[in-house]
């Protein structure tokens, strides 16, 4: 079902090179998971992530329970039949999409009622059914159903937050069955150590194959995220894989990885990508930008993804102004390959014993 070993540890961080085998394929951490919300990361085929090294993606059981149906998934043969892609897959519980529907939604221990934002029509989401979804989905990883608490909020409803998360884990454990998919826990308690560390606590009482440190980078500040991570990462097993979910700035996989972290996640790529956004060895471009105009030079000198092999920032620039859907292609593109490889260029400095050096040079060049 899921095996994981630390082959690697820094000798000046808690950076650390693991290998994540799971029912498709094993994978090396810290790793980058490119997210296919619908049952496809927007505008790539799966032999685009193929070439560009994703070995895991993510797609989003709240979406894809409402359309096109974990049913219609099931009868497919399971989302990686559905999808064509024969690497690993994660799927998130829904939580944090439910959470966020602040005006369709109640919450209460049994579960959540909402109403969809596709059409208005009502649903009732608890743990139970959460992991009947997701084992129709057939992921290899799937995650416990939790209460992302909103930031800022106070230690009352963070602590409240807590509670449930746990006592739902509890539930969408009990409700688990299937051998081949692994279920990670999912820690909370927003911006406050004590409660991060007692949703820790109830965690690993549980003995998750894996834990996931949710409810960061919605709206905190940078150095706050990245204490609570060191907190919690602080009391979590060595032996089991930890994933900071939603995250993706290039600036943030490197801090996650200096504090422990070994899987990432995050819509950024594909996002900015839909922006005429890029990322570059040097800072985030527009390439929409009239600047761009009669630069011939690709996205990043530094890069050797297809996209920079054999396109221009002026080329792509004119098919954003002419709206060409092979500008977010080529965007995207780029985008998952840079920060795929930022996170094989990571594992390769952890390997050689040269990772602080890596950490430096990369924040010398990098501006945000």
């Amino acid at each position: 079902m899921l095996s994981f070993n630390i082959t690697c540890q820094d000798s000046s961080s808690s950076a650390r090179l693991g290998k994540l085998k799971l029912s498709h394929a094993e994978i090396e951490t810290p790793v980058f998971m490119p997210v296919g919300t619908q049952a496809t990361v927007k505008t790539l085929t799966p032999d685009d992530l193929y070439d560009i090294g994703a070995g895991i993606i993510l797609s989003n059981t709240y979406h894809l329970y409402l359309r096109p149906g974990a049913d219609l998934i099931e009868k497919a043969g399971g989302l990686h039949s559905f999808m064509n892609w024969k690497r690993n897959i994660l799927t998130d519980s829904g939580g944090f999409q439910v959470f966020s529907l602040s005006k369709l939604r109640k919450i209460t221990d049994e579960g959540v009622e909402f109403r969809s934002h596709l059409d208005g029509s009502k649903h009732f989401l608890t743990p139970e059914l959460v992991m009947e979804i997701e084992q129709k989905l057939g992921a290899d990883i799937a995650m416990c159903f939790d209460e992302c608490a909103p930031y800022p909020c106070t230690y009352e409803e963070a602590k409240r937050a807590v509670e449930r998360t746990t006592l739902w884990a509890r539930r969408c454990q009990e409700a688990h069955y299937r051998q081949d998919q692994a279920l990670f826990g999912i820690i909370q308690g927003n911006i406050f150590p004590e409660l991060r560390q007692k949703s820790a606590a109830d965690l690993i009482r549980l003995d998750f194959p894996g834990y996931a440190i949710g409810g960061l980078s919605v709206g905190e500040p940078k150095e706050i995220m990245y204490d609570i991570l060191q907190v919690t990462n602080s009391v979590l097993p060595v032996n089991k894989p930890r994933y900071l979910m939603g995250v993706g700035e290039p600036e943030d996989l490197l801090e996650g990885v200096k504090r422990g972290v070994d899987m990432f996640d995050c819509v950024l790529p594909t996002r900015l990508a839909r922006h005429g956004t890029a990322y570059t060895s040097h800072g985030k471009i527009t390439v929409r930008n009239a600047g761009f105009a009669e630069d011939f030079s690709p996205i990043d000198e530094e890069c050797s993804c297809y996209v920079c092999k054999n396109y221009s920032r002026a080329y792509i620039r004119h098919l954003i102004k002419a709206e060409e859907i092979l500008a977010h292609r080529l965007l995207s593109y780029h985008n998952v390959y840079f920060l795929v490889q930022l996170m094989e260029n990571t594992r390769n400095s952890i390997s050689e014993g040269r990772f602080d050096e890596f950490y430096r040079d990369f924040f010398k060049k990098y501006s945000f």
